[in-house]
């Protein structure tokens, strides 16, 4: 637990994402950074008191350090101009449909929206989601800070509660601070995640908007807490955070999910490893470049290859579909990416590695899975 705690009070924020292909999203940055860890310390961080990370739209729908959520309760605040459509016109329009579910949460809650909803009708708005009225109900109150997710049940669902039921009194007693001093604890927060950014990388890990985001940065220079800085290559103003440290040299060797928190900026990501990384979970397949859910290989201090991977429980393996290296990669590129491989099938309780010979090193990764 104690590792968990540390790499978030580090990166903030887990981005969360239903997509399933090898382990849903807010998992892996934790082994990025950790190797095989026990993802119960994150079950019960997440989901049983006290809690250390509760669940909100921090950069999209994401785990977040608990002492975050009054920073955050801006947002909660403008619910009513900043949610989406389909929630704000069902608490325009029905509300009390909206006080029936909040009184049902208080009553009975924990609930999931199944648990609520029985014959409500539903909506296809939304591409892909079939959601009931009582659930965009749920999911406007969760948006406006009436309900807290209290937990994920084994279907991924959100488990809704009282928010005075599941985050920490010290969390809820502290006073909401102003729109100004809750933007300067989010970058504050993103500066030290990303060490060194510029205003669009500080602004959109949190999603925040412009005008306040950039108030904010201009407070935080002359606090000194951000030091202005000039980045060769960048042509935008960076930043550095002022307990930034640097290291004598990068020894890291990990794979990177789409959701990433080092790379979902992608602007910053290609000013900084000079590496271009696109998500084409929603590109058709006959027109996709390297794959459905592409992970990115951190060696050193560069990005130097892409793997397109799958887990197949079924087959008891974890499936390489595709795998390319960027210019210039080391020799020991292939042995060094099968090694992270092997850790990642061990942790997801897969006990193979299946090798496509799709991209220019997956031959050199089927000739290393060959020879095991």
């Amino acid at each position: 637990m104690r590792a968990v705690t540390r790499v978030m009070s580090r990166i903030a924020l887990l981005q969360i994402d239903s997509v399933n292909v090898v382990r849903r999203a807010h998992y892996l940055p934790l082994f990025s950074r950790l190797g095989p860890y026990d993802v119960e310390f994150l079950h019960r961080a997440a989901g049983t008191a006290p809690r250390r990370f509760f669940e909100y739209w921090g950069h999209e729908a994401s785990y977040l350090r608990v002492d975050l959520q009054p920073a955050l309760r801006f947002r909660m605040a403008e619910a009513a101009d900043v949610a989406w459509g389909s929630m704000r016109r069902v608490w325009a329009e029905q509300p009390d449909l909206v006080s029936s579910v909040l009184d049902e949460v208080a009553t009975r809650g924990p609930l999931t929206a199944r648990e609520i909803e029985h014959d409500a009708p539903r909506t296809k708005e939304h591409w892909g989601w079939n959601w009931s009225h009582v659930k965009i109900a749920l999911e406007w109150l969760f948006y406006s800070g009436q309900v807290s997710a209290a937990r994920r049940n084994s279907s991924f669902e959100r488990v809704y509660d009282l928010p005075g039921r599941v985050l920490p009194r010290s969390v809820i007693d502290t006073p909401t601070p102003s729109p100004a001093e809750a933007h300067r604890t989010l970058v504050r927060a993103a500066a030290k995640a990303h060490g060194v950014g510029t205003g669009q990388c500080l602004r959109d890990y949190f999603r925040l908007k412009p005008k306040p985001t950039a108030d904010a940065i201009a407070e935080l220079v002359e606090a000194g807490e951000l030091l202005p800085v000039a980045v060769e290559g960048w042509k935008r103003p960076a930043y550095l955070w002022h307990a930034a440290s640097l290291p004598r040299r990068a020894d890291a060797c990990a794979l990177l999910s789409p959701f990433d928190s080092l790379i979902f900026e992608r602007g910053r990501t290609e000013r900084l490893f000079d590496y271009r990384f696109r998500l084409e979970i929603y590109v058709p397949a006959p027109k996709r470049v390297y794959g459905y859910y592409v992970y990115s290989f951190l060696l050193g201090e560069r990005i130097v290859a892409r793997v397109d991977l799958k887990g197949d429980r079924h087959l008891g393996a974890l499936l390489v579909q595709g795998a390319w290296a960027e210019p210039a990669a080391p020799t020991e590129t292939p042995q060094r990416l099968w090694a992270q491989l092997e850790s990642l099938a061990g942790w997801l309780g897969l006990g193979d590695v299946a090798v496509a010979p799709r991209g220019d090193l997956g031959p050199a990764l089927k000739a290393l899975a060959d020879s095991t």
